[in-house]
């Protein structure tokens, strides 16, 4: 008797269903809406015709939107099509920045203060945003000035490679504020410079 029964078989692999845009012989609706391949609207053609146009282009017929009543047809190279289709999705990625969390205490000793702030230094370098959080633990609940003092140091010792989004805020046990990197070209390195020189 197998292992797990109703498993459906371990190893089993999961294949994520993507999107392709339907080609040529594939777009089986009776007529679309024509697109040329200089991006002029031609109108509304049978599908046959349409294809039989992309054709003389030496070119393919590509189902820009599928939902669309017709369906929008575009003449155009597949091939050229799904380069820049990835090439767009990846500059989405690239640029889209994380947010990274440094924690701090408000009892918090100057060498594990300076860790952190190397920490958030390498973050705002690396262009990720980062969020400063410090924690109150029992009878610091009563003192938030003290908890609101370690994070404006922070944020001044981190002036010269990001500035805050908004003022520190305090939720519950936490008071929580976000920095963002300043431009590459008024960023400086001042407290991981030590270990770019090696």
């Amino acid at each position: 008797m197998a292992k797990f029964p109703y498993s459906g078989g371990r190893g089993r692999r999961r294949y994520q269903l993507t999107y392709r845009p339907r080609k040529n012989e594939r777009i089986r609706v009776r007529e679309v809406r024509l697109i040329g391949p200089d991006a002029k609207q031609i109108g509304v053609l049978p599908t046959h015709e349409a294809l039989k146009l992309a054709r003389q282009h030496g070119l393919d017929l590509v189902e820009i939107s599928p939902t669309a009543r017709p369906p929008v047809c575009r003449i155009l190279d597949f091939g050229k099509y799904q380069y820049e289709q990835s090439k767009k999705g990846k500059d989405n990625k690239a640029t889209a920045s994380k947010i990274k969390e440094v924690k701090f205490r408000v009892r918090i000793e100057q060498h594990d203060y300076m860790v952190k702030l190397r920490r958030a230094e390498d973050f705002l370098d690396k262009g990720n945003k980062v969020k400063l959080t410090l924690t109150f633990r029992g009878r610091e609940m009563e003192h938030p000035e003290l908890g609101f003092e370690v994070v404006k140091r922070a944020v001044k010792d981190l002036d010269h490679i990001g500035s805050n989004e908004s003022e520190a805020r305090r939720a519950g046990r936490n008071i929580t504020l976000i920095v963002a990197p300043l431009s590459v070209n008024k960023r400086r390195l001042k407290y991981n410079e030590s270990q770019e020189e090696d």
